[in-house]
């Protein structure tokens, strides 16, 4: 997915973190139906380079809601996730990717168990736009913008959306369900971009009421991602004829314009 040759490049990145005596890096994993089998694998390769395991997951934003129908893991890979956390959650990042599969038992997975979104997490994009949640830029999550009068601090305090979503949830169409107390109704942004209402259930539901949900909806009218301004088209390559000198020295590159020979560093004896 993240293109040939990523995976060797990210094991270099580790063994020259560990080899420069760097500790407790992260390592992000997107949980897919082909890979989890491979979570003690991937703890082992956190362990051996001194990391810290993160592991997320596959949300239908993005690229991933091109994807998500075909990888996102099967219920009965949701109990293994689940199953697996209970046992080693503890030296694990989640964030707030898993509390929906609490619904699986009487013991909840170590991390985050609720919708973080607007509470404890945001995203402010390149542009200064503020979403409620990573995965969910749409102009239905966005917030404000950090350049308006207030900046952060207004937006964070004050923004409709952000009360919105601190307020209590009634559960909606969960709220009859006797799991709804401990997954909370599920993610936001999964429930968005599958077509389902924010007070329905989680299109992974562990109960199957996603399934039933999402058999209902037209998937030819989904809702895409909005403007993701983290995100441009660059050509490959240095261009032909230097048209103009960038305003800065990192707009092109992080040489761009630098004096080298004024910067050579000379060894002395």
């Amino acid at each position: 997915m993240r293109g040939r040759g990523s995976y060797d490049m990210a094991i270099r990145a580790m063994e020259n973190l560990a080899g420069a005596g760097f500790r407790d890096f992260k390592i992000s994993v997107v949980m897919t139906r082909q890979n989890v089998p491979q979570l003690d694998d991937f703890a082992a390769i956190a362990d051996r380079y001194g990391a810290q395991l993160r592991i997320t997951r596959l949300r239908p934003s993005g690229r991933g809601a091109d994807v998500w129908d075909e990888l996102h893991p099967t219920a009965e890979q949701q109990y293994d996730i689940y199953s697996w956390l209970l046992g080693h959650g503890e030296k694990v990042l989640t964030g707030d990717s898993f509390f929906h599969l609490n619904a699986l038992g009487s013991e909840p997975i170590p991390g985050l168990n609720l919708c973080g979104a607007g509470r404890v997490v945001c995203l402010i994009d390149p542009v200064g736009d503020v979403y409620a949640c990573p995965f969910a830029i749409h102009d239905a999550f966005k917030a404000g913008n950090v350049r308006s009068p207030g900046g952060f601090d207004r937006v964070w305090r004050e923004s409709a959306l952000f009360a919105e979503l601190r307020r209590p949830s009634t559960g909606g169409a969960c709220s009859g369900c006797p799991a709804y107390d401990t997954c909370q109704g599920g993610c936001m942004a999964a429930k968005f971009f599958t077509g389902l209402p924010l007070d329905g259930p989680d299109p992974e539901c562990v109960k199957g009421h996603g399934a039933a949900a999402l058999s209902a909806v037209a998937r030819d009218a989904l809702p895409r991602q909005g403007n993701d301004h983290s995100h441009r088209t660059v050509p490959l390559g240095m261009p032909a004829v230097r048209t103009a000198r960038p305003d800065r020295l990192c707009d092109e590159s992080p040489l761009a314009g630098a004096d080298l020979a004024a910067h050579t560093l000379k060894g002395t004896s």
